[in-house]
Order: C-alpha cells, then structure tokens, then sequence
C-alpha cells in the first residue's frame, strides 16, 4: 500500500492528504465541529499540517482530502481516511472524517463514502468496512446511518479526548453482501 490512489466519485475527488491543504483545511474547524475527536484541535494551518503529517505518518492510514466538483469546484472540503486496515482478514475501517460545515447535508458524504466504500470492497475485496463515532456526536451517528450501514454496539468509555475526557463509541459495519443494496441506495442518493 505504497502509492495512495486518487479516488473521483460523483461531484468529490479524494485525493491523498498533503500539507498543502493545511491552509484550506483549518478554517472548517472549531471547537464545536471538532467535539468527540480524540486528536487536538487543528485549527491554524500550522496545526493542521502537524494532523495532516500525523495522519500520513500512521501505518494502516490512508488519508485523503476531499475535494468538491460540484457546489465549489476545487475547495479542499474536509478529510476522510481508511484505517486499521487489515487486507489479510478482510477488513478496513473508514473515519477521521470531517468537512466543513458548508458541505453538511449536501453531495459531499454520501459521494466520499460510495468512493472509498466501492474501493474497499470491489478494489481490496474487503469483506466488512466498519464506520465509528464518538456515541455524543448525533450528527454523525445519523450520518452513518444513512448511508446504510448497520448499528453493531457500542463500545464503553473507548475515546479519549486530548482534555482527558472519555466517550464511549458506536460503531457500524457493512459486510459484503450488504454492498449492493449500501451502493443502490448511495447511488439513488446521489442522483
């Protein structure tokens, strides 16, 4: 998993996550948008290009920013990553997500996750793709809900927030044979 591919979907490009767009990226955050993350605030472009770097440098991350084509072709609008990637099992998770508030309710996630979900599985031929949140964050949660993946549990006191806190995290799951139905419903979505 040397080279990070570029990913184009309806109305997004992901495109691997460089310190060049630290400078777009830090303005979509603040303090509330940023609440159930376990990272700190990277809100000045010095901070994002450290969280950027850090994510580039974890192994079994494959960040990408998220570029929109539709509403404001070109903006760097927020960051998406596959993680706790395991190709030998089978299994990858999708999150440190996040887009600037603008692009909330629009093409933008559902069109990110029908790219990376149809990388997982018909790429990497995964057999499951796991999708979690901070059990606080509603917006989320209802987020992954809707694009079709199942609610599996939730894990207790399983975040930790850079000010010391614990959350708890819910976690969701799309397995191979839930694909189809997950990418009709994404496509119907987008269309």
């Amino acid at each position: 998993m040397t080279t990070i591919p570029t990913l184009v979907g309806r109305g997004v490009r992901l495109e691997p996550v460089a310190a060049e767009h630290a400078p777009a990226l830090a303005p979509l955050v603040d303090a509330a948008l940023w609440a159930g993350m376990t990272t700190p605030l990277p809100d000045t472009p010095e901070a994002m290009e450290q969280h950027v770097a850090g994510l580039a440098a974890r192994p079994g991350v494959v960040a990408f920013a998220v570029v929109d084509e539709l509403l404001e072709p070109g903006a760097v609008v927020g960051v998406t990553s596959f993680y706790d990637i395991d190709l030998r099992i089978g299994r990858v998770e999708i999150g440190h997500t996040f887009y600037g508030r603008r692009w909330w309710g629009t093409h933008v996630n559902p069109a990110a996750k029908l790219a990376l979900l149809t990388h997982a599985f018909d790429v990497w031929g995964v057999e499951r793709v796991a999708l979690r949140a901070d059990a606080r964050n509603v917006r989320s949660l209802a987020a992954i809900e809707r694009l079709g993946a199942t609610r599996e549990g939730v894990l207790r006191s399983h975040r930790l927030a850079p000010d010391g806190s614990r959350g708890d995290t819910v976690y969701f799951s799309v397995l191979r044979d839930e694909w189809p139905a997950t990418r009709a419903s994404l496509e119907a979505r987008l269309a």
